[in-house]
Protein backbone atom coordinates (compact mmCIF):
# COMPACT_ATOMS: atom_id res chain seq x y z
CA UNK A 1 0.00 0.00 0.00
CA UNK A 2 1.41 3.49 -0.55
CA UNK A 3 2.71 5.68 2.17
CA UNK A 4 2.47 9.06 2.32
CA UNK A 5 4.21 12.28 4.34
CA UNK A 6 2.05 15.30 4.46
CA UNK A 7 3.01 18.58 6.35
CA UNK A 8 1.67 21.87 6.56
CA UNK A 9 3.42 25.36 8.18
CA UNK A 10 1.53 28.37 6.53
CA UNK A 11 -0.47 29.74 9.20
CA UNK A 12 -0.11 29.89 12.69
CA UNK A 13 -0.25 25.68 13.16
CA UNK A 14 1.46 23.10 12.08
CA UNK A 15 0.84 19.65 11.20
CA UNK A 16 2.09 16.99 9.59
CA UNK A 17 0.50 13.02 8.92
CA UNK A 18 0.99 9.84 7.84
CA UNK A 19 -0.37 7.26 5.73
CA UNK A 20 0.83 4.09 6.09
CA UNK A 21 -0.90 0.43 5.99
CA UNK A 22 -4.25 2.44 5.64
CA UNK A 23 -4.04 3.96 8.50
CA UNK A 24 -3.85 7.94 9.27
CA UNK A 25 -1.48 8.89 11.88
CA UNK A 26 -1.04 13.16 13.10
CA UNK A 27 0.51 15.41 14.99
CA UNK A 28 -1.09 19.15 15.02
CA UNK A 29 0.70 21.83 16.89
CA UNK A 30 -0.36 25.88 16.90
CA UNK A 31 2.93 27.37 17.31
CA UNK A 32 3.53 30.62 15.62
CA UNK A 33 7.01 31.16 14.85
CA UNK A 34 8.26 28.13 15.87
CA UNK A 35 7.52 25.85 12.99
CA UNK A 36 11.33 25.60 11.67
CA UNK A 37 12.34 24.56 15.00
CA UNK A 38 9.63 21.30 15.51
CA UNK A 39 8.66 20.72 12.26
CA UNK A 40 11.44 18.00 11.76
CA UNK A 41 11.39 16.56 15.12
CA UNK A 42 7.05 16.23 14.83
CA UNK A 43 8.12 14.12 11.34
CA UNK A 44 10.16 11.85 13.57
CA UNK A 45 8.14 11.41 16.05
CA UNK A 46 5.23 10.26 13.75
CA UNK A 47 7.78 8.31 11.74
CA UNK A 48 8.76 6.21 14.95
CA UNK A 49 4.77 6.07 15.71
CA UNK A 50 4.24 4.16 12.57
CA UNK A 51 7.12 1.88 13.15
CA UNK A 52 8.74 2.81 9.66
CA UNK A 53 11.98 4.61 8.00
CA UNK A 54 11.72 8.06 6.40
CA UNK A 55 13.09 5.81 2.80
CA UNK A 56 9.52 3.85 3.48
CA UNK A 57 7.21 6.88 2.34
CA UNK A 58 6.33 6.91 -1.16
CA UNK A 59 5.46 10.21 -1.86
CA UNK A 60 5.56 14.01 -0.17
CA UNK A 61 2.65 16.56 0.14
CA UNK A 62 2.85 20.08 1.31
CA UNK A 63 0.87 23.11 1.75
CA UNK A 64 2.00 25.15 -1.16
CA UNK A 65 -0.03 27.91 0.00
CA UNK A 66 -1.42 30.70 -0.05
CA UNK A 67 -0.65 31.74 3.56
CA UNK A 68 2.41 32.93 5.19
CA UNK A 69 5.40 33.88 3.42
CA UNK A 70 8.13 32.21 5.80
CA UNK A 71 5.78 29.39 6.85
CA UNK A 72 5.43 28.28 3.08
CA UNK A 73 9.07 28.52 2.35
CA UNK A 74 9.54 26.40 5.86
CA UNK A 75 7.40 23.83 3.84
CA UNK A 76 8.91 23.87 0.64
CA UNK A 77 12.40 23.85 2.07
CA UNK A 78 12.07 20.79 3.95
CA UNK A 79 9.66 19.15 1.38
CA UNK A 80 12.10 19.87 -1.33
CA UNK A 81 15.26 18.65 0.82
CA UNK A 82 13.15 15.35 1.90
CA UNK A 83 12.37 14.69 -1.68
CA UNK A 84 15.38 14.84 -3.49
CA UNK A 85 17.21 13.01 -0.88
CA UNK A 86 15.12 9.98 -0.92
CA UNK A 87 14.56 10.83 -5.23
CA UNK A 88 10.89 10.50 -4.12
CA UNK A 89 8.19 12.88 -5.67
CA UNK A 90 6.20 15.71 -4.06
CA UNK A 91 2.37 16.47 -3.93
CA UNK A 92 1.62 19.97 -4.09
CA UNK A 93 -1.78 20.89 -2.17
CA UNK A 94 -3.78 24.53 -1.60
CA UNK A 95 -3.88 25.54 1.53
CA UNK A 96 -7.60 27.10 1.14
CA UNK A 97 -8.22 23.54 -0.17
CA UNK A 98 -7.25 21.98 3.16
CA UNK A 99 -9.03 24.51 5.32
CA UNK A 100 -12.38 23.89 3.22
CA UNK A 101 -11.68 19.88 3.25
CA UNK A 102 -11.36 20.30 7.46
CA UNK A 103 -14.20 22.35 7.48
CA UNK A 104 -16.11 19.46 5.58
CA UNK A 105 -14.33 16.84 8.32
CA UNK A 106 -15.03 18.64 11.38
CA UNK A 107 -18.49 20.81 10.73
CA UNK A 108 -20.03 18.41 7.49
CA UNK A 109 -20.03 21.72 5.31
CA UNK A 110 -20.19 20.55 1.33
CA UNK A 111 -19.93 24.17 0.32
CA UNK A 112 -17.39 25.75 1.79
CA UNK A 113 -15.72 29.91 1.48
CA UNK A 114 -12.08 29.71 2.50
CA UNK A 115 -10.49 32.75 3.84
CA UNK A 116 -7.30 33.29 5.05
CA UNK A 117 -5.96 36.66 6.63
CA UNK A 118 -3.44 37.84 4.11
CA UNK A 119 -2.40 40.61 6.75
CA UNK A 120 -1.90 44.07 4.51
CA UNK A 121 -5.97 44.56 4.62
CA UNK A 122 -6.52 41.28 2.52
CA UNK A 123 -7.28 37.96 2.39
CA UNK A 124 -6.89 35.10 0.45
CA UNK A 125 -10.16 33.45 -0.55
CA UNK A 126 -11.29 30.33 -2.55
CA UNK A 127 -14.96 28.38 -2.55
CA UNK A 128 -14.73 24.90 -2.29
CA UNK A 129 -17.39 22.52 -3.43
CA UNK A 130 -17.30 18.64 -2.58
CA UNK A 131 -17.13 16.08 -4.97
CA UNK A 132 -17.14 12.47 -4.12
CA UNK A 133 -15.75 12.96 -0.79
CA UNK A 134 -12.78 15.89 -1.95
CA UNK A 135 -12.94 19.70 -1.93
CA UNK A 136 -13.10 20.89 -5.35
CA UNK A 137 -12.27 24.51 -6.42
CA UNK A 138 -14.77 26.48 -8.00
CA UNK A 139 -13.40 29.42 -9.50
CA UNK A 140 -9.77 30.77 -8.82
CA UNK A 141 -7.68 31.33 -5.80
CA UNK A 142 -7.33 34.93 -5.22
CA UNK A 143 -6.06 37.61 -2.87
CA UNK A 144 -8.10 40.49 -2.09
CA UNK A 145 -9.16 43.24 0.14
CA UNK A 146 -12.22 42.12 2.21
CA UNK A 147 -14.78 43.76 0.30
CA UNK A 148 -13.92 42.47 -2.97
CA UNK A 149 -14.35 38.65 -2.47
CA UNK A 150 -17.23 36.95 -4.39
CA UNK A 151 -18.60 33.13 -4.22
CA UNK A 152 -18.47 31.62 -8.10
CA UNK A 153 -21.31 32.87 -10.31
CA UNK A 154 -23.47 29.50 -10.22
CA UNK A 155 -23.53 29.56 -6.63
CA UNK A 156 -26.63 28.16 -4.96
CA UNK A 157 -27.12 26.82 -1.53
CA UNK A 158 -25.88 27.40 1.59
CA UNK A 159 -22.11 28.25 2.33
CA UNK A 160 -19.89 27.73 5.06
CA UNK A 161 -17.22 30.44 5.79
CA UNK A 162 -14.03 29.04 7.08
CA UNK A 163 -10.44 30.61 8.42
CA UNK A 164 -9.29 33.66 9.93
CA UNK A 165 -9.93 35.78 6.75
CA UNK A 166 -13.64 35.77 8.34
CA UNK A 167 -12.46 37.47 11.18
CA UNK A 168 -12.87 40.74 9.49
CA UNK A 169 -16.18 40.06 10.19
CA UNK A 170 -18.63 42.65 8.66
CA UNK A 171 -16.09 43.75 6.25
CA UNK A 172 -16.94 40.31 4.13
CA UNK A 173 -19.77 40.79 1.78
CA UNK A 174 -21.46 37.71 2.04
CA UNK A 175 -23.16 35.88 5.16
CA UNK A 176 -22.77 32.58 5.18
CA UNK A 177 -25.07 30.00 6.81
CA UNK A 178 -22.39 29.74 9.40
CA UNK A 179 -18.85 30.93 10.20
CA UNK A 180 -15.33 29.38 11.98
CA UNK A 181 -12.99 32.01 11.81
CA UNK A 182 -10.45 30.05 14.13
CA UNK A 183 -9.88 27.17 11.33
CA UNK A 184 -6.80 26.67 10.31
CA UNK A 185 -4.76 23.82 8.02
CA UNK A 186 -4.46 20.09 9.48
CA UNK A 187 -2.52 17.94 7.85
CA UNK A 188 -4.68 15.40 8.12
CA UNK A 189 -7.03 17.07 5.40
CA UNK A 190 -3.89 17.86 3.38
CA UNK A 191 -2.96 14.05 3.34
CA UNK A 192 -6.92 13.43 1.85
CA UNK A 193 -6.60 15.92 -0.98
CA UNK A 194 -2.84 14.34 -1.69
CA UNK A 195 -3.86 10.77 -1.78
CA UNK A 196 -6.85 11.78 -4.48
CA UNK A 197 -3.96 13.66 -6.18
CA UNK A 198 -1.66 10.24 -6.15
CA UNK A 199 -4.28 8.04 -6.95
CA UNK A 200 -4.81 10.42 -10.42
CA UNK A 201 -1.21 10.90 -11.00
CA UNK A 202 -0.72 13.92 -10.11
CA UNK A 203 2.48 13.53 -8.55
CA UNK A 204 5.63 16.19 -9.58
CA UNK A 205 9.22 16.58 -9.15
CA UNK A 206 11.16 17.53 -6.20
CA UNK A 207 12.45 21.01 -7.87
CA UNK A 208 8.48 21.57 -9.24
CA UNK A 209 7.94 22.01 -5.24
CA UNK A 210 6.97 25.60 -5.82
CA UNK A 211 5.09 27.94 -3.45
CA UNK A 212 1.78 29.53 -4.48
CA UNK A 213 1.36 32.98 -2.70
CA UNK A 214 -1.44 34.26 -4.87
CA UNK A 215 0.35 37.91 -3.87
CA UNK A 216 3.10 39.10 -6.98
CA UNK A 217 4.93 41.56 -4.52
CA UNK A 218 6.11 39.41 -1.52
CA UNK A 219 9.59 39.52 -0.76
CA UNK A 220 9.96 42.02 -3.91
CA UNK A 221 11.86 45.18 -2.80
CA UNK A 222 10.36 48.20 -3.42
CA UNK A 223 11.66 50.60 -7.01
CA UNK A 224 13.20 53.07 -5.49
CA UNK A 225 11.20 56.77 -6.08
Amino acid sequence: MTTLLALDTATEACSVALLHDGRVLSHYEVIPRLHAQRLLPMIQTLLAEAGIPLSAVDALAFGRGPGAFTGVRIAVGVVQGLAFALDRPVLPVSTLATIAQRAHREHGADQVAAAIDARMDEVYWGCYRLEQGEMRLAGLEAVSPPEQVSLPRDSAGQWFGAGTGWGYGERLPLKPSAIDASLLPHAEDLLLLASRAWQRGEAVVADQAQPVYLRDNVATPKAAS
